[in-house]
């Protein structure tokens, strides 16, 4: 079986609280991209579960690797044989993609189809959600509303048809809890449900990542990035999640060839929506 774990993109990112459990409060609107990993999955040829990746270098031994964690999570749930498993790496790590995330909750969706398990969307979530905040998101992969620590998901309706995506992933990376740190929760003036709702040219201005107020000081590059897009006529641009992948939206078509000599050494996708 092989299948094709995809990026995502953070429309808005508000991070409203910090809890007393030190985790934060968050509403964002997560969408699924065309940028993959691929991964397949077969019956092992030994009696024990492998793991080989290949493609971009994952700073990772395989066994600590979300893959195996969610074997081994859904190994507790249900009788699983052994299986060999090869990933490999197209997305960027430390870019605020979710792309460990997506090969974790991937697995989970290919194991349950390949051995007919029968789980729900829901019970596979369940199982994803102890994996990583973003890894239910995964198991749906459509435009979602996320609120608690993320994991708190509703179907939204966004319309970005016509518009093309360019995502930029610059030669840094943003730790997750240091970003964190730096911010200061607030409730936003306007709820993000109700920005989504409006054409992407009217949300510059309205809709922010709170991140990027505490991330671009420390990571000038990723500011610039973002800087760079909006002048190359991106009708709005933002860092995904906790970052460093910083994406537009454009209203009109986007050579790959063009973006790719904009940003020398970064990784860059581009596609149509």
């Amino acid at each position: 079986m092989i299948l094709f774990p995809n990026a995502k993109i953070n429309l808005g990112l508000d991070i409203v609280r910090k809890r007393e459990d030190g985790y934060h409060d968050i509403e964002t609107v997560m969408i699924p991209t065309g940028w993959t990993d691929v991964l397949e999955i077969v019956p092992a040829r030994g009696c024990e579960t492998t793991l080989t990746v290949s493609g971009r270098c994952v700073d990772c031994p395989p066994e600590k690797n979300l893959v195996m964690k969610a074997y081994r999570a859904l190994a507790e749930t249900v009788e699983l044989p052994p299986v060999d498993i090869y990933l490999r790496k197209i997305i960027p790590d430390g870019a605020g993609l979710g792309g460990g995330s997506a090969d974790a909750s991937f697995t989970l969706r290919g194991l349950n189809e390949l051995f007919a398990l029968g789980l729900s969307d829901e019970a596979l979530a369940g199982i994803a959600a102890g994996l990583g905040a973003d890894c239910p998101f995964f198991i749906y992969n459509r435009p979602m509303l996320c609120t608690g620590t993320g994991t708190d998901m509703a179907p939204v309706d966004v319309n970005l048809s016509g518009l093309t995506l360019v995502i930029v992933k610059p030669q840094v990376s943003v730790p997750t809890a240091e970003a964190y740190r730096r911010t200061t929760p607030r409730r936003p003036d306007t709820p993000l449900g109700e920005i989504i709702s409006l054409p992407a040219a009217e949300w510059s201005g309205l809709m922010k990542n709170d991140f990027e107020a505490s991330v671009f000081p420390a990571y000038p590059e990723i500011a610039s990035v973002k800087e760079r897009l909006i002048s190359e006529g991106a009708v709005y641009a933002s860092m995904s999640g906790s970052g460093s992948a910083v994406y537009g939206l454009f209203g009109r078509d986007i050579l790959a060839g063009d973006m790719t000599a904009a940003f020398p050494g970064c990784p860059v996708f581009v596609s149509k929506l």
